[in-house]
């Protein structure tokens, strides 16, 4: 029986070293077991683009529980974000993430080496300079507008076929923040999968030259549903839009549905709203604390389309969703439909979006064309979407 005693003795004895040493090898590794994150977002949660985003720091708090301590800085302006910035890194944070467009996180990057930045691309970054500790990433969002489109079009197919329109009458409505590439992509690939369902559809679009204005949007959205726009999406930040659609249902004889972007519209729009499209933000995010938990780089452990320290993904990696398709509004064969477009994204099979004959003009150069016959593929080499031309025979751009 001593014999016993002692062999198990011995053994707890090795395995307690074995322990330790193990222990002590991810220690000299770097292995963390807390990592200090922080948050600045342009808005706050009340708003549809901050809330989603915020999805990800309530699945970082989920996930790692006390392992992550989290700081949140809210209400942040582009040309303001220094100030925070610097409160972050002076309380620690080991990482902080960003989803507004300033420049001035890439520049103050290199003053806090041992700090990784990750801010949500706002320009093309494949033929930019930056520091090692700076990284952009960005869901493929042009894969879920047009996945909505799809349901747009099932739906306007449908109310064709019920006689509520002509085929004339097969026009979008699209509530825009400024013309640049990002929003000129999203609604371009929107009416691309209308048209793959009703290939007479035309949209118009709408600017408010604001990205946050519940009263702009709301009547430009009003202005597209009196042109005779039966289905209203946006890349705008407040419910604006898809409150101008539930009114005009409720109050109207017009027939008009909405289609959402980053968050669901159900509650505020029950009657109107069809489908939302969102950029997930916890893949990477996630993956993100997960590299410096393991003392790796972002980029070794974040899965999707690396183009240096800036990532992208789509459907195929989680980075983009479809939610709350309203089986009370949508047409019959809109999901199976919306499957077999997103089965192809997974499959990396992208060209057919930006594909036709359609023949495209760069708004601030009309010198500068592309013809669409052979397809043209976004987010090739940039998580940024560069497709900034006007198809002006299907899209008109409303003053």
């Amino acid at each position: 029986m001593k014999r016993i005693y002692t062999l198990t003795a011995l053994t707890c004895l090795i395995i307690l070293a074995a322990l330790a040493t193990v222990l002590r090898i991810l220690n000299l590794s770097g292995y963390r077991d807390h990592v200090k994150v922080g948050f600045i977002y342009d808005n706050d949660e009340c708003t549809p683009y901050t809330y989603n985003f915020s999805l990800a720091k309530d699945a970082l708090e989920k996930k790692y529980g006390t392992k992550v301590d989290i700081v949140t800085c809210s209400n942040v302006l582009d040309d303001e974000m220094e100030e925070p910035l610097r409160e972050l890194a002076d309380q620690g944070c080991d990482i902080i993430f960003f989803n507004g467009y300033s420049e001035l996180v890439r520049q103050l990057a290199p003053e806090y080496p041992k700090i990784q930045f990750c801010q949500t691309s706002y320009m093309d970054m494949s033929k930019q300079t930056v520091p090692a500790n700076y990284h952009t990433f960005k869901g493929e969002a042009y894969q879920g507008r047009y996945v909505s489109g799809v349901a747009a079009g099932m739906k306007i197919k449908q109310m064709i076929s019920d006689g509520i329109i002509s085929e004339d009458e097969a026009v979008v409505g699209f509530v825009a923040a400024f013309p640049t590439s990002e929003v000129i992509s999203g609604y371009t690939a929107f009416i691309l999968g209308v048209r793959a369902m009703v290939p007479q559809a035309v949209m118009h679009v709408r600017y408010t030259e604001t990205w946050s204005s519940y009263a702009k949007e709301k009547s430009a959205a009003q202005q597209l549903i009196d042109e005779g726009c039966v289905i209203i999406s946006q890349h705008t930040d407040t419910i604006g839009p898809a409150i101008a659609c539930e009114e005009a249902l409720e109050n109207t004889d017009k027939e008009v549905y909405f289609v959402g972007w980053s968050q669901s519209m159900s509650e505020v729009a029950p009657g109107s709203s069809l489908v939302t499209s969102r950029i997930c933000w916890e893949p990477y995010i996630l993956s993100s604390v997960d590299a410096l938990m393991q003392n790796k780089s972002i980029e070794s452990v974040v899965s999707g389309h690396i183009h240096g320290t800036d990532v992208s993904g789509g459907f195929e990696s989680g980075w983009v969703e479809m939610t709350d398709l309203n089986l009370q509004v949508a047409a019959p064969g809109t999901q199976d439909a919306m499957n077999s477009a997103i089965e192809q994204f997974k499959r990396g099979n992208v060209v057919f979006v930006f594909r036709g004959k359609y023949t495209g003009v760069n708004p601030d150069d009309p010198s500068d064309t592309i013809y669409l016959k052979r397809g043209y593929i976004e987010n090739a080499n940039t998580s940024y979407p560069l497709f900034h031309y006007i198809l002006t025979d299907i899209i008109t751009v409303d003053e």
